[in-house]
């Protein structure tokens, strides 16, 4: 094993992302623990009692909504990081972009294209026009480059035999980025010694390179020099800190629908100085809530007359309208074809095997096999509405059943995936949690995806569920740079690159 700190940890049966069954440190995490052996448990505790005490100070928190009252959490981070091997890196980083860029397709063909998708027979028509995120209102609207999805977060698993494989699709508001980064400065500051010698790719140039893709498909009358602003429904948001994260990364305004006004098809921001025209709105707020000329008229959240600017091509708007439709789990269960039909392509990132529960055949095997597998409706969020058989009650089942019989479309079915496991510090010792692991892909002209991502923790013993509303926590993931490094610019620095979120250090 790996000194004190580890020597009761029990990897258990599962796939454990640090130790080999046979309880060797997998190679690439032999440096990382020869240098967490000076640790004790209790050393780890008090500096996350630190950064606890530093993400409360900077308003590092998101919002869970119990009841209908609002509770403000600082997000858990656990200490111990995440580490991706370079090889391992360089597959996960292919079959995202080669995902993304079918999703890409498969929205342009969809709303502006000749839906060749639909008509050669690769996805159902009223599939499409039953999808909760499907948008009438986007048809005949373009966007530059094809890039509808600027902004991707893909949901990925590592299953019983370590192989990755791909959960769900998350493409129009992705949220947890703002966390990558936090969880980078708060590593650097509070265990500094652990990056001696590690080669970790960095991943505090995000917003540089948001801001550098949204510029990129601002409409031609933008010129060199586009104005772009975070369009955000407001500070009682769940995700509002990282609106806030994103305007300052990237150096542009925040701004409400109330500051924003469309006069002649033209987006203006309201200023001290007049009105400043927008080409660019990477917006944080529902469809439904955009444009209350378009969609919902009681709507405070958004802009009047902001579609008829779009589909004027006088503003972006990213990530754009409708992209819902291929959030949708049942959807999710194509993207395999689509990467086929649209790249000529195998896919790379396998997905989930999943269940249509409007096809016969599929539904009477998942009604008499629901204690084995996992249930979710198609349109939900947040780890809500999901039912995992082998620990759901029987009424929680006959539930299940029922909701299933009354409306098949909004159910799918999936395998139990034995999720990979994490040493995590829980109290005073190391237990193993299930993790996933978010990275997120910008598409402009090129297809990037940010080393690394989200590594979400089940802090609840034996629990699946991942999400923060659910409990959830976080790692820093660490993408190691290829051996020998060509660029000496491709490892972290383990100085914090960040100025604009304040120093985080706090003494004990």
């Amino acid at each position: 094993m790996a000194g004190e700190l580890f020597d009761d940890y029990d990897p258990e049966s599962f796939f454990d992302e640090v130790f080999t069954p046979s309880g060797e440190v997998r190679e690439h995490y032999v440096g990382l623990l020869d240098r967490l052996r000076h640790f004790s448990a209790d050393d780890l505790a008090r500096r996350e009692r630190r950064r606890d005490a530093a993400f409360r100070s900077q308003g590092i928190t998101f919002t869970v909504y119990e009841e209908d009252e609002g509770i403000e959490r600082t997000f858990p981070m656990d200490l111990l990081p995440r580490v991706i091997t370079a090889d391992e890196w360089k597959v996960i980083e292919a079959g995202l972009e080669q995902r993304v860029t079918a999703l890409n397709r498969f929205l342009d063909d969809l709303y502006v294209g000749e839906r060749a998708a639909i008509h050669d027979g690769i996805i159902p028509w009223w599939l499409v026009t039953s999808s909760d995120g499907f948008s009438r209102e986007a048809f005949g609207i373009p966007v530059p480059l094809g890039a509808r999805c600027l902004v991707a977060g893909i949901d990925l698993v590592r299953d019983g035999n370590g192989e990755f494989c791909v959960l769900e699709d998350n493409l129009r508001s992705p949220s947890g980025i703002s966390y990558v980064v936090e969880n980078r400065v708060a590593m650097t500051r509070l265990l500094p010694n652990v990056f001696t010698d590690a080669p970790v790719r960095p991943v505090d140039h995000y917003g540089r390179s948001l801001l550098g893709a949204l510029s990129r498909v601002a409409p031609p009358a933008a010129g060199d020099s586009p104005t772009v602003v975070v369009l955000t429904p407001g500070v009682f948001n769940s995700a509002y800190f990282e609106h806030v994260f994103l305007a300052a990364h990237m150096g542009v305004e925040l701004v409400e629908g109330r500051d924003l006004v469309v006069d002649d098809h033209v987006l203006y921001m309201r200023t001290t100085r007049g009105l400043k025209r927008v080409d660019v709105v990477y917006r944080r707020v529902d469809d439904a809530f955009l444009d209350p000329v378009t969609f919902r008229p009681d709507s405070t959240l958004g802009v009047p007359g902001l579609m008829a600017a779009a589909r004027a091509g006088n503003v972006t708007i990213s990530n754009a309208i409708g992209n819902g439709v291929a959030d949708d789990k049942a959807v999710y269960a194509y993207v395999p074809q689509m990467i086929e039909y649209y790249l000529g392509e195998r896919p790379i990132l396998p997905n989930v095997d999943t269940y249509l529960l409007w096809e016969q055949e599929q539904r009477d095997f998942v009604l008499a096999n629901l204690d084995r597998l996992v249930i979710k409706p198609v349109a939900e969020a947040g780890g809500y509405g999901i039912t995992i058989g082998p620990i759901a009650t029987e009424a929680e089942l006959e539930k299940c059943r029922a909701d299933i019989r009354a409306d098949p479309r909004n159910w799918i079915a999936q395998e139990v995936v034995s999720l990979s496991r994490h040493p995590t510090l829980i109290d005073d010792h190391l237990e193993g949690r299930h993790i996933d692991l978010r990275p997120f892909v910008l598409t402009s002209d090129t297809v990037e995806v940010i080393p690394g991502g989200l590594t979400r923790v089940a802090m609840r013993k034996g629990s699946l569920v991942v999400n923060s509303s659910q409990g959830g926590g976080s790692k820093d993931t660490w993408v190691l740079a290829p051996e020998p490094v060509e660029d000496e610019a491709a490892i972290a620095s383990t100085t914090p690159l960040l100025e604009v979120t304040g120093d985080v250090e706090v003494t004990a």
